[in-house]
């Protein structure tokens, strides 16, 4: 079906799972795993992945949109971590109906005024803009170092002050994570959502275990971010069949046992975020 806004996925009281997409592979995987699981989904292009494709975001954009009207599955493309301003003013004319404006390493006065100017321009053509107060980290110790976790006042006063549509906050989880072992903060989470009037966003979700992505969402998570997961699963399986037919030089014999393996994974994180099995 046609591609929907990605305010239509963000409903009250329920939560969305947005995938990363590195290749079309990833693409169709989250469709398939989207539609196994009988549930929506975002798919989102981040801005190192349009650096893996040489900077060039059309390309990309242009075939997971062509996957995602092809499939039956509710389906949505946001453009993530985008710090470069030109790669932001490239979302609406490529499709994006939302995208994620990360100045989160510049000071807060800074990052107050950046985002702000972000949302002007994204709600001037109808584009739902995230951002992110806090440090969710990507190296050892960062999501649990004191003073990087999003404090509730803060938040309140950033969304007043950005007029931001979402907010990815900082309670304990850690990107790029291969094993499922994070603890979250659901005290913290609680105490956000009761300050916060916009949904709220985990990054870092791949290492974040079932039981702690239900809590989350019982706490009031509403998009929950998910990459690592699916690449670990996609090299897992490409691996294992290489090692087991070296000779193989066909990429769609290790390619097709990859997405597979992707398409399972989506459809579990689906199913956990809604409440059901994982499977």
């Amino acid at each position: 079906m046609p591609l929907v806004h990605t305010r239509e996925l963000i409903t009250p009281g329920s939560a969305v799972c947005a995938f990363n997409v590195i290749t079309v592979e990833h693409a169709e995987a989250i469709a398939a795993g989207a539609e196994a699981a009988g549930r929506p989904a975002v798919l989102q292009i981040s801005e190192n992945a349009v650096k893996f494709h040489g900077g060039q975001l059309g390309p990309i954009a242009a075939a997971t949109a062509a996957v995602a009207n092809a499939s039956s599955a509710r389906l949505s493309l946001h453009l993530d971590h985008v710090e470069d301003e030109a790669l932001l003013r490239q979302a609406h004319a490529h499709g994006f109906t939302s995208v994620m404006f990360d100045a989160s390493k510049l000071s807060y006065g800074d990052n107050v005024k950046a985002t702000a100017e972000a949302v002007r321009w994204g709600h001037e053509r109808d584009i739902w803009v995230e951002a992110e107060l806090g440090r969710v980290g990507g190296k050892a110790g960062d999501a649990h170092t004191p003073g990087v976790r999003t404090d509730p006042a803060e938040a309140a006063a950033y969304v007043a002050d950005t007029g931001v549509d979402a907010l990815a906050v900082a309670v304990g989880s850690t990107h790029a994570m291969t094993d499922r072992t994070a603890a979250l903060d659901h005290a913290l989470i609680r105490e956000l959502r009761n300050a916060v009037p916009v949904p709220l966003v985990l990054h870092g979700s791949s290492g974040v275990p079932d039981t702690e992505l239900r809590r989350a969402v019982a706490a009031g998570m509403t998009k929950i971010n998910v990459g690592t997961a699916l690449n670990k699963a996609f090299t897992g399986a490409a691996r294992a069949f290489l090692e087991a037919h070296p000779s193989t030089t066909d990429p769609r014999k290790y390619l097709t046992p990859a997405r597979a393996a992707m398409t399972e994974t989506v459809a579990g994180f689906l199913r956990t975020v809604s409440g059901g099995d994982s499977g």
